[in-house]
C-alpha cells in the first residue's frame, strides 16, 4: 500500500510566498499492484523557493536525510497514532553552513525511488518517494546509499549531481535474494602450505571448504562462492577481489596452522586495527577524489563538487567501519558455535596484516582450522566426519550472525 504524507497548498500570513503543510493524507493504493508490492511512502515538504538538494538512507536507526540550501522549511504534522506508510517521525530546521536538514525516521530499511522539486502556486514541493528494500531480508548489513538523480535546480540552475542512481527494484530483489558467501581455501597448486603429520594443507582446507560449501547451501538461505574448488593457485589480492567482485556478504578464508611447539585448536583473525584505519584513511582519500568525467552525471561547481567529494569520503569511512563491526559480530559467532563442535586456542580471536583481509566493504575472516604439527589435530583435520561436525558449527555461526539486523542492512557507499 502506498500512504503519501501530504501538504496542501495555502497561503499564510507568515510567509508571503510560502507553501504550508495541511495534515497527512492517505491517498490510496500503490501504483504497483499485487501483493508483492512494495510498501511506498510519498513524503512532501513545502518549500519558499527552488533550492539545491541531497539524499541519503542510513540504518541503525533506519533514517532518511535530506540536505537543502538554505530555505523555510514546512513539514506536516507528527504521525499521532503509528506510523504513516514507512514514515515514524521526522524533524528539520538548519543545520551548519546556513543550510537546512530534514530527518526521516523509517520503520524499516529503504531507498528513496525518486525525488523532485515543482513549483506549487507561490511555493514549491519537494517530493520524496520512500520505498522499503524489496525482497527477502536484506542480506548486507550496511545497500548502496541511493543518492538523488539531477534535478535542474541549485544557484547555476543546476542540481548537484550525484555518483549515482537508486538501484532499481528488480536489482535490489536479485541482490538481496541470498546472503553471497564467498569460501577461500587457502593455498592451492604448486603452493602447498604447511605439511607435517600426512596433512598437507592445501587438501585439507579444500576438502574442509567443500563440506562447508555443501553444508551452508543445503539449508537453502545462502548462495556459495569459492575462490578454488581444484588444485590451484589463486594469488592473494585476487581473493579478495573475488569477493569484491561478487558483492560478497560474507568472506571466510580457510587455513590449517603450524608451530613449533605442541599448540593445538582454531584461531580465528580479522584485520589489525592500525592495518584497518589506514585502509579507511585510504578509502575516504579516494573516493573524495573521484572524478565525474564520463558523462553520466551534470557539470558542477567547485563547491556542489566540494559537497559531493565529502558525502563519499563520509560514506566511505561508514564502510570501513561498519565493516570491522560486523566482522566482530561473526567472529565472535564462529567462536561460540563453532567452539562447541571442536577446540579453539587459550586467546581465539587475533589481529593480523593479511592480504586477502584488506577490504573496506566485505566482513572477512581467516579460520585457521588446526594444527597441521599437532597430531592429534593433524587426525582431525583428515578426518571426514571432523569436517561434518565443524562445518556444522560454522554454519550454526552464520546462521546467528545473519539472523542480526546489523549483518543484513545495506553497505552504503557500496564497492567502487
Amino acid at each position: 500500500m502506498t500512504e503519501r504524507v501530504h501538504l496542501r497548498a495555502l497561503a499564510t500570513l507568515t510567509f508571503a510566498v510560502f507553501l504550508a503543510a495541511a495534515g497527512l493524507i492517505d491517498i490510496g493504493p500503490a501504483d504497483a499492484a499485487g501483493p508483492a508490492a512494495s510498501k511506498k511512502t510519498r513524503f512532501i515538504v513545502g518549500l519558499d523557493r527552488q533550492a539545491d538538494f541531497h539524499i541519503i538512507s542510513l540504518s541503525n536507526p533506519d533514517r532518511v536525510v535530506v540536505e537543502l540550501g538554505s530555505v523555510k522549511l514546512q513539514l506536516p504534522p507528527q504521525p499521532k497514532s503509528g506510523p504513516i506508510g514507512l514514515v515514524k517521525g521526522f524533524h528539520g530546521g538548519r543545520a551548519g553552513g546556513g543550510r537546512s536538514r530534514i530527518v526521516i525516521n523509517v520503520t524499516e530499511p529503504v531507498v528513496v525511488e525518486s525525488s523532485d522539486i515543482k513549483r506549487v502556486g507561490k511555493g514549491y514541493h519537494l517530493n520524496l518517494e520512500i520505498a522499503a528494500v524489496a525482497g527477502p531480508k536484506p542480506a548486507r548489513s550496511l545497500e548502496d546509499a541511493p543518492f538523488d538523480k539531477p534535478s535542474g535546480l541549485g544557484a547555476a540552475g543546476v542540481q548537484p549531481p550525484m555518483p549515482r542512481q537508486a538501484l532499481s527494484r528488480k536489482a535490489v530483489e536479485k541482490r538481496h535474494a541470498k546472503p553471497i558467501i564467498v569460501l577461500d581455501p587457502g593455498h592451492g597448486g604448486h603452493d602447498s602450505g604447511a605439511k607435517k603429520n600426512g596433512a598437507i594443507e592445501k587438501d585439507v582446507v579444500l576438502a574442509f571448504a567443500k563440506t562447508l560449501r555443501d553444508k551452508l547451501e543445503a539449508s537453502g538461505r545462502y548462495k556459495v562462492l569459492m575462490t578454488r574448488d581444484t588444485d590451484e593457485f589463486i594469488p592473494l589480492a585476487e581473493r579478495r577481489k573475488f569477493a569484491e567482485r561478487n558483492k560478497a556478504n560474507l568472506f571466510m578464508s580457510i587455513h590449517a596452522d603450524y608451530a613449533r611447539s605442541s599448540a593445538s585448536g582454531a584461531t580465528i583473525f580479522s584485520l589489525r586495527s592500525k592495518v584497518a584505519k589506514r585502509l579507511k584513511k585510504s578509502a575516504m582519500k579516494r573516493a573524495g577524489k573521484v572524478e565525474f568525467s564520463d558523462g553520466s552525471v551534470a557539470p558542477m561547481g567547485r563547491k556542489d563538487r566540494n559537497v559531493v567529494e565529502r558525502w563519499l569520503s563520509d560514506l566511505a569511512r561508514q564502510d570501513v567501519q561498519a565493516t570491522q563491526a560486523r566482522t566482530d559480530l561473526f567472529s565472535r559467532s564462529v567462536i561460540r558455535h563453532m567452539g562447541s563442535k571442536t577446540n579453539f586456542r587459550s586467546k581465539p580471536h587475533r589481529t593480523a596484516a593479511f592480504k586477502v583481509l584488506k577490504t573496506q566493504v566485505v566482513p572477512s575472516v581467516l579460520i585457521e582450522l588446526a594444527f597441521v604439527t599437532n597430531k592429534a589435530d593433524a587426525k582431525r583435520l583428515k578426518s571426514e566426519s571432523w569436517r561434518r561436525e565443524v562445518s556444522s558449527g560454522i554454519s550454526a555461526a552464520v546462521d546467528n550472525y545473519f539472523s542480526h539486523k546489523a549483518a543484513r542492512l545495506p553497505i552504503l557507499a557500496g564497492i567502487n
